[in-house]
């Protein structure tokens, strides 16, 4: 088959009935035909065909959307509006999920930014790039939701088949913002920005961006850190202005003009400023997590105990076996597998014993949760969340961006979402059990991190960090001078943690 602005369509005549997965793969496969074929035709401009970015801001900022001739064939036209519909939404390789909508606005944004395409002029002057990625649908979501109790934000969802995803359900109820739109919208916004500064082509952007075709599995792309580079490129001062003036352009618009007709310029203000700040605090601030679904998890045995938050405390864990971290989604979702297994069918558990693992491809893997209670550290489970990295951390730590995503992500996050105490404590799993988790390497880094406790008091002597060692190695008596020092240390030999979870 072939199409006068297509050109051939050699990714189409390999296939029969069967849609590909909506994989970024496949995307960029199409993007990869139309650059070396139709040079008067990109991407972005075929999805709006076809229904994305059709919002009334959207299209005030790019205009109507091209027309295409219709002389592609059925199968051809199933194949783009399987994928580039306005809804459409494909999983990445570091697991994420991306509205292909915002992502590929903001990159028909910067490539016309980068031509010096003239943009509409509106007042109060909106950035097209945030528009057309994340301030029309942010602001619109927390407008509609005031005063009630709609989803402003999320949820999340899961593939079917990470392998060969087709179906995507979400978790919760749907807002106008659910976690695949938020990840496009920064995504859309980031390489916008960036070819906005020189062009690439897009295939190559996509590649470079998604970390595709990297067999080493030794370095994180450049997606799992899109929170991070959001929150540089766009503060929550400068989100909150750009969704009030995008605000005050729809009510502008004939379309949306009745949307905002009752809203007063100080409630415009007021919407604006909860959904800057709750966007940062949800997308920029808190890291993100790997559902069980997407991991693979098995169904929890029995029936799981509930926590009462907010929590007193945090464990800090390594996982000893696998001792090498995980640098992909899939290397991190079979350790979880891994441990799983381990733990429901060599100890009998119920499910991971952790709360979160850790892993250091930019994520964190969901165990038993925010509000389940779980087998991390005996005695414990129901006091605190227990936290594992994949690794074997006795010599070694983690990358710096991986210890940060706990220090510096996860706990502040934890305190302002209600469910870890303001003034939590952290300890390692030494020092509530006999074992050497989590590692002296890891162990001596979190002594500096907020909320390290030195000991547990009196009350909890029989835990006390290092009891197993120090009366091996000192007798009883000594182990009070010891104790009260605070400073006694395992040796690898004299203690090693039991794999995945220690005593549980």
């Amino acid at each position: 088959s072939s199409h006068p602005l297509l050109g051939p369509l050699t990714l189409f005549s390999v296939l029969s009935s069967r849609l590909p997965p909506r994989h970024m793969d496949s995307v960029v496969e199409l993007m990869e035909s139309l650059e070396s074929n139709s040079p008067n035709l990109t991407l972005p401009e075929l999805a709006r065909a076809l229904g994305a970015c059709s919002t009334h801001g959207c299209r005030a900022v790019l205009g109507e959307p091209p027309r295409i001739p219709p002389a592609l064939g059925h199968e051809q036209w199933g194949l783009l509006t399987h994928l580039l519909h306005r809804d459409a939404a494909v999983l990445v390789p570091d697991g994420s999920t991306v509205a292909l909508g915002p992502l590929l606005a903001g990159i028909e944004v910067g490539q016309k930014r980068a031509l010096g395409w003239p943009f509409p002029t509106f007042e109060p002057p909106i950035d097209p790039l945030y528009a057309v990625t994340l301030t029309e649908a942010l602001g619109t979501s927390f407008l509609l939701a005031r005063g009630g109790d709609g989803a402003t934000l999320g949820p999340g969802g899961c593939w079917d088949d990470v392998d060969d995803p087709q179906n995507y359900t979400l978790m919760g109820p749907p807002s106008p913002v659910p976690d695949a739109v938020a990840n496009g919208a920064m995504d859309g916004a980031l390489l916008g920005a960036r070819l906005a500064q020189a062009p690439i082509p897009l295939a190559d952007l996509l590649r470079g961006y998604y970390g595709m075709g990297n067999t080493t599995e030794q370095w994180r792309p450049h997606s799992s850190y899109r929170r991070r580079d959001f929150g540089v490129l766009m503060g929550p001062e400068k989100l909150e202005q750009e969704v009030e003036a995008m605000l005050r352009v729809l009510r502008a618009l004939p379309p949306t003009r009745e949307l905002l007709r009752d809203v007063a310029p100080e409630e415009v203000a007021a919407v604006a400023r909860r959904a800057a700040r709750d966007f940062t605090r949800q997308y920029v601030e808190c890291p993100p997590i790997v559902p069980r679904c997407m991991w693979g998890a098995r169904p929890y045995r029995g029936t799981p105990r509930a926590l009462t938050l907010p929590l007193e405390s945090v464990f800090i864990h390594h996982t000893f076996i696998p001792s090498a971290p995980c640098h992909s989604f899939r290397s991190c979702a079979r350790a979880m597998r891994s441990m799983q297994r381990f733990h429901q069918d060599t100890r009998g558990w119920d499910d991971i014993g952790y709360s979160f693992v850790v892993g250091s491809d930019g994520y964190l893997y969901q165990g038993r949760g925010w509000h389940w209670v779980g087998a991390h550290t005996k005695g414990y489970n129901s006091k605190g969340y227990g936290v594992g990295y994949v690794g074997d951390f006795s010599s070694t730590l983690p990358d710096p961006d991986t210890i940060a995503l706990v220090r510096d992500q996860l706990l502040p996050c934890a305190v302002r979402t209600g469910r870890l105490h303001h003034n939590y404590t952290l300890r390692g799993h030494r020092q509530m059990g006999r074992t050497d988790c989590p590692g002296n390497s890891l162990f001596r880094e979190i002594g500096t991190w907020s909320g390290f406790k030195v000991s547990i008091g009196l009350g909890g002597i029989s835990r006390a960090w290092g009891l197993g060692c120090a009366v091996q190695s000192e007798g009883w008596m000594r182990l009070g001078m010891l104790m009260v020092a605070s400073c006694l240390l395992c040796s690898e030999g004299q203690h090693r943690g039991s794999w995945a979870g220690g005593c549980g």
